[in-house]
């Protein structure tokens, strides 16, 4: 009877968790719309401003630093993008982090030879050990340049040619601004059902979770590219550091807590790749879930001795802690069937109608923000919406891989930081993602669900049988995608031969 209801209360407690989780789309949709309007308007016309000064002495100077480790296939495309951006050079310079110990080295140094023989201020810096992964990598940049502000890109982004431009006009008057981040917009967006569900995620993200913390005063994260910080804001806060998978996250956070203000920046875009390979992205998922929480507990404890506003403070931790919903789901994935097997509730019918309106309020938040960001971002909501039951199945078979980053963080097991491989333009790659075998437990899961859902299916249990039924066909899609991903050769491309890229 005790272990009974032990489960009853780990089922109901979940759920409300889950709930709360849904409900916060609602409350960021709301902050964005409210202010979407002026913020927008204000944003354009100060994107305009270094358009009209040619006098070069009154650009801030800049250091643009691009982290890179193994990247051959990407590596002088965004090196390239750097270097055409649209900024007096004199008041630029490129700093290309190479921490390879492949052909990467060569395709560098090749792009770097050309670009300073024609005139741009570009170097290559390489460190002896990889300390601190791509933090490390960051923190040991700054050491060579007496830049006021430094720009940041992930070797898979193509920057535009005026974003310092643009960037950079919003530091102007503003002292305590120590950080203007862009939204990410997709190379590769129509490669793949997978990748299409992954950027309408992301534009979710970005067009409104974004938006709405920084226009409203709450803290918001710095995504670990595409953005620009004042130096000075970094070093008041104790620079970047390694002690999470999510450096940027961190380091923004002990940024703002430090009285920095931050600017989100939804027209500022920069494209990137977005992983094709499901394992791929499972991988980069996995770092950003156990990066999170282990950010989680590292700022938590500091905002709680902060005096700062309770709706701010919740606001935070919610932000925090959101990757807590996967191993939730996976919870009550596993508990449904015995919950069922033993109870049997009958409710009249105002609780039904109670419980039926929180199950399609949570059920349907994340949904909601994914279609009115495509709204304003311009897509065709129709076309968009057919998406939705691919977001369902894709966020809840992740609940295996992502819950097992959640609990690996909380109890505090080290793991590397794996990059996620990219395959750049010619559609290549020889970097094989990281390798596990959460696919089994997928597939595993998913079968448990369904003879959950077939047991259960009638008229007494309807209310959780779509649920299950969500539950089984999300856990068998991942698990089986990612089967197929680890057996097709075709994904790797073993043969590309060195400097076939670079030139």
């Amino acid at each position: 009877m005790v272990a009974l209801i032990v489960v009853i209360s780990l089922y109901v407690l979940c759920s409300a968790i889950l709930l709360a989780y849904g409900l916060q789309c609602y409350i960021l949709t709301y902050l964005f719309l409210r202010k979407r309007k002026s913020k927008i308007s204000a944003q354009r016309e100060k994107m305009k401003y270094f358009y009209s000064i040619t006098d070069e002495s009154l650009y801030p100077k800049v250091v643009t630093q691009l982290p890179m480790y193994n990247e051959k296939s990407v590596a002088s495309r965004v090196i390239e993008a750097v270097a055409a951006i649209d900024y007096p050079r004199s008041r630029h310079e490129i700093q290309v982090l190479d921490d390879s110990n492949d052909e990467t080295v060569g395709f560098v140094d090749d792009t770097v030879k050309r670009l300073k023989g024609q005139g741009v201020n570009i170097s290559v810096i390489r460190r002896q050990d990889r300390t601190g992964y791509k933090a490390g990598a960051l923190q040991n940049g700054l050491n060579y340049t007496d830049a006021e502000f430094v720009a940041i890109f992930d070797a898979d982004f193509v920057p535009n040619p005026d974003f310092l431009k643009k960037a950079m006009a919003f530091f102007i008057d503003r002292p305590r601004l120590g950080l203007v981040q862009g939204r990410w917009t997709h190379l590769n967006k129509g490669a793949s059902l997978i990748t299409r569900g992954q950027a309408m995620g992301i534009d979710g993200h970005f067009m409104i979770e974004q938006a709405a913390r920084s226009w409203n005063g709450l803290f918001m994260n710095f995504n670990g590219t595409a953005g620009v910080f004042r130096c000075a804001a970094i070093k008041s806060c104790g620079g970047w550091q390694h002690d999470t998978l999510t450096e940027d996250m961190d380091l923004s956070y002990r940024m703002q807590l430090a009285d920095w203000e931050t600017e989100y920046v939804p027209e500022l875009e920069v494209p990137a790749e977005i992983p094709e390979d499901i394992n791929a992205f499972k991988n980069q998922q996995f770092r950003w879930a156990k990066g999170s929480i282990q950010t989680a507990m590292k700022i938590i404890p500091l905002l709680l001795k902060r005096r700062i506003p309770a709706f701010k403070i919740i606001q935070a931790v919610l932000h925090l802690t959101h990757y807590i919903v996967h191993p939730l789901m996976l919870l009550l994935a596993l508990l449904t069937m015995p919950v069922l097997y033993y109870v049997k509730v009958y409710l009249p019918p105002f609780w039904f109608g109670c419980v039926i309106l929180c199950m399609v309020l949570a059920t349907s938040g994340p949904s909601t923000m994914y279609m009115i960001s495509q709204y304003y971002i311009g897509n065709k909501i129709r076309k968009q919406i057919m998406l939705i039951p691919a977001m369902m199945l894709i966020g809840t078979g992740l609940a295996v891989n992502n819950g097992k980053a959640v609990f690996e963080a909380l109890l505090k097991m080290n793991s590397p930081f794996h990059r996620t491989p990219k395959k750049g333009a010619k559609k290549v790659t020889t970097y094989r993602p990281i390798k596990d075998f959460t696919c089994l437990v997928e597939i595993f899961i998913g079968i448990y669900c369904l003879a959950s859902f077939q047991m259960f299916l009638g008229f007494t249990n309807f209310l959780v049988s779509p649920f299950l039924m969500l539950y089984a066909s999300g856990f068998l899609f991942v698990g089986i995608i990612s089967i197929i991903h680890f057996k097709r050769p075709e994904l790797i491309d073993l043969k590309i031969k060195p400097h076939t890229i670079a030139k």
